[in-house]
């Protein structure tokens, strides 16, 4: 259903990346790649351009904030969600203002993420028409 999606999962726990990455296989996404700092995503975002970028706040080279903001300086309609075991309406805020699409609370829910996909599915078949 969503095979054709690429994904950027980044998040320095690796238990978090298994656990998000297994949800986002079982509905079938094509491409699901880990970054576990925001170096690294920043690097894999401008070598691979995915759709979608699941991106926690806190991370260690680089935060989830500073590598949303680079991504977002070099491709400004990049789809990023963040997420967080200690959202705080501020960073919430702060992370809506650098131009991320949403903020997910971790442990993240299966729903929520289907959502995320059908939402995005919708708006990149619209853009290809």
């Amino acid at each position: 259903m969503y095979s054709a999606l690429k994904v950027l999962l980044c998040d320095d726990s690796l238990m978090i990346i298994k656990k998000m990455g297994d949800v986002l296989k079982s509905f079938g996404v094509g491409v699901v790649q880990t970054a576990l700092d925001g170096e690294q995503a920043v690097k894999l975002f401008k070598l691979t351009k995915p759709d979608i970028v699941f991106m926690d706040q806190v991370m260690p080279n680089k935060t989830g904030l500073e590598a949303l903001k680079e991504i977002k300086a070099y491709h400004p309609d990049s789809i990023v969600f963040m997420l967080s075991s200690m959202g705080t309406i501020a960073k919430r805020d702060e992370a809506e203002k650098l131009g991320a699409r949403g903020f997910l609370q971790k442990p993240v829910n299966a729903d929520d993420i289907k959502a995320i996909l059908e939402q995005v599915t919708a708006e990149l078949d619209t853009h290809d028409e």
